[in-house]
């Protein structure tokens, strides 16, 4: 890689990680571009399916609501919209800011095992795309589909398109917006929800941070290159925000400590009142902007 295909720099600096939350191993090298902070996979590798195993946290099974469950979550959001909030899920925010609605085409990209779009069904949205590589098939429902395919062969076009830590799964992240701005309809928003090297974590703790997540992360941005991007395909960056977690702390002090985080309990690696500080310290992160991930909301203009 001789210069970076987001602003044009030559100068990178270079890191080396391992494949920890399995304990795969290996050793692959990020570029990070001086100029707009983007890193890069440098050498992606041949057969990337082998490290989405089948218990990959975003394709095991889920319980699905039936019944009353079902219906108390639709009253939820119908009162939301009315103003009056019922401990909302932070999907509603989302939604909000996406002023999306019942009728919105919405495509979720990196869809896993179609949670969110099960979610969203039950709130009466109803016209619900899940795309994923991943998938072991095709799934059909009045309301979602689910489909095997790749993000670059989709050849439909929506109100909606999300990218829930799936954008960073992706390589090339020029193509990446090529493709979005030709799948959004006039006036579409894109959400873009993202690991970020603005992250004090990754600055600090470089190939041991949480969500460096090597090798399934083939490029983490930085808010300076997606509003490079923003700009370079038309779109309105009209809103960010950082919404990371605690686990950026653990995580990452797990890693240091040499272990494979796969189904590992951690409260048996940290007391309680070590978890409630974490859980502190990412909300002072967020509020200065330097938590490790955050929410990016686009326009087609």
């Amino acid at each position: 890689m001789n210069s970076c295909e987001i602003c044009g720099s030559t100068s990178f600096r270079k890191t080396t990680a391992k494949e920890r939350m399995f304990g795969m191993g290996g050793s692959f090298e990020y570029l990070e571009c001086e100029n707009c902070k983007g890193l890069f996979l440098l050498d992606i590798p041949l057969d990337m399916g082998e490290y989405y195993p089948s218990n990959y946290y975003s394709l095991v099974n889920f319980n699905t609501s039936k019944g009353l469950r079902k219906w108390s979550k639709r009253i939820r959001y119908l009162l939301f919209k009315l103003g009056i909030s019922l401990s909302p899920p932070v999907y509603f925010e989302w939604l909000q800011t996406l002023q999306g609605n019942e009728n919105s085409k919405i495509a979720d990209i990196g869809c896993g095992n179609g949670q969110l779009l099960e979610e969203l069904s039950y709130n009466g949205f109803k016209n619900l795309h899940g795309y994923d590589p991943f998938l072991l098939e095709d799934k059909y429902s009045e309301r979602i589909q689910l489909k095997k395919m790749d993000y670059y062969d989709i050849n439909e076009k929506y109100d909606i398109v999300m990218f829930h830590h799936a954008f960073e799964h992706i390589s090339n992240p020029v193509r990446v917006f090529e493709k979005l701005v030709t799948i959004l309809n006039p006036g579409g928003k894109a959400l873009i929800r993202v690991p970020v090297t603005d992250g004090q974590v990754w600055k600090e703790s470089r190939e041991f941070w949480f969500q460096l997540d090597a090798p399934r992360h083939l490029f983490i941005p930085n808010t300076k290159s997606l509003q490079i991007l923003a700009t370079k395909f038309d779109l309105d960056l009209y809103s960010i925000k950082f919404d990371s977690f605690e686990c950026q702390f653990w995580g990452t002090e797990l890693y240091k400590r040499g272990k494979i985080l796969n189904g590992l309990n951690i409260t048996e690696e940290f007391s309680q009142q070590e978890l409630n500080n974490f859980k502190r310290k990412s909300i002072e992160y967020n509020k200065m902007k330097i938590g490790d991930q955050a929410c990016f909301y686009f326009k087609l203009k």
